[in-house]
């Protein structure tokens, strides 16, 4: 179990999609939640009840750490990339094991709020997620208009790549 502050974080990549998420925020949970039905991993992410922005950010690193396990495990491809939808909404995440960490994004939604949640801190989450994964992490909006289809796109995707990213490579492939 990795924690990053006081969040109690567990990944297991070889679940069934199931999560228990709470950041305190219902649209970060969702879109975690999404992360992990869209990966088929099991995940747990709790914060203290009345933690604040910084510290459901902060889980972001101990999210990160617990899945490096799997990305860096014996035999893992450790790359991946999906492109997904929702309604009018098309994300492309595309991310590999580096000793870069780093997040590249064009995707701007620094005015949008969705439920309550400043986007800014979705871009926070992700780079620290990167950083605690040690993954570089390309996050590219392709189409769309609605601030909430547009992050559930990109947390699909990235759930997609990530489960790539930790399937064993195939009989004469290479891992870089």
């Amino acid at each position: 179990m990795a924690t990053a502050r006081r969040a109690r974080v567990r990944v297991a990549a070889a679940g069934s999609g199931r999560a228990n998420v709470d950041t305190g925020f219902p649209v970060l949970d969702r879109l975690l939640e999404l992360l992990a039905a869209y990966a088929r991993f099991d995940v747990v992410v709790a914060l203290p009840p009345g933690e604040p922005a910084g510290e459901a950010v902060g889980a972001a690193d101990g999210l990160g750490e617990a899945i490096s396990k799997h990305l860096r495990a014996r035999g893992a491809r450790g790359y991946g990339s999906a492109v997904l939808p929702v309604d009018e909404a098309l994300a492309h995440v595309a991310l590999e094991v580096s000793d870069r960490p780093l997040l590249a994004s064009n995707v701007d939604l620094s005015d949008a709020h969705v439920g309550g949640l400043g986007t800014d801190v979705v871009t926070d989450f992700l780079r620290r997620f990167a950083e605690g994964a040690g993954i570089t992490l390309h996050v590219r909006l392709i189409a769309g208009d609605d601030a909430q289809h547009v992050l559930e796109a990109m947390f699909k995707a990235l759930g997609v790549a990530l489960a790539q990213a930790c399937r064993p490579v195939a009989k004469g492939g290479s891992r870089g």
